[in-house]
């Protein structure tokens, strides 16, 4: 029960992001810096977007006869596309987001990751092009379109919290940024 909770939150948090992009509002920096991570997966997810839209035409004429499958598949499918469109919606406005005021830096990813790093526990930060992910103990990695840029190694680890409640404890971050250069400087002056 409580997992299909997580999902639905999940669910109604994509939709959110859906409203706030339309309405060109974000999640994004209140008090610090914002850093996007949408540019990465903007062709794939258009072009997912694209495919869908042809199969649910497809799947539209091929189900002409039958009304009431045509229904429920047409339903299916649009909210499935609404989906995908969220999906990118929700990276464009949720960026990470660097406060040093705060002292923390909020690594995103979609909805379902909000992960803050206190400031003090960054040992190191480096820009560093990775294409290939190996899951191991006390890492974690936040791809965007198959690669992570941004590389932080913490002196203690943090909370992760994944999509399904779980916790684990990761000392090593990867994840994506559009301009990754700036956010290791702006990291770097922030420390």
């Amino acid at each position: 029960m409580r997992a299909v909770r997580r999902l639905a939150g999940h669910e109604l948090r994509l939709l959110w992001s859906l409203v706030l992009w339309a309405a060109r509002r974000g999640q994004g920096p209140a008090g610090g810096q914002g850093f996007g991570y949408a540019r990465g997966q903007g062709p794939v997810t258009a072009g997912f977007a694209f495919v869908c839209v042809v199969e649910t035409v497809a799947m539209s004429v091929l189900l002409e006869d039958w009304p009431t499958v045509h229904a429920v598949v047409l339903f299916l499918d649009v909210y499935t596309i609404v989906l995908v469109v969220a999906l990118h919606a929700s990276a464009v406005v949720r960026p990470h987001v660097l406060d040093p005021d705060a002292g923390s830096l909020r690594i995103r990813r979609y909805v379902h990751v909000d992960l803050e790093v206190p400031l003090e526990r960054i040992a190191s930060v480096r820009r560093e092009l990775r294409t290939t992910h190996e899951r191991a103990e006390g890492e974690l990695d936040l791809e965007v379109g198959s690669r992570t840029t941004v590389t932080l190694e913490l002196t203690e680890p943090v909370t992760h919290v994944t999509f399904l409640g779980r916790r684990r404890a990761v000392r090593v971050v990867r994840f994506h940024a559009d301009d990754a250069g700036a956010l290791v400087r702006a990291l770097g002056r922030a420390r």
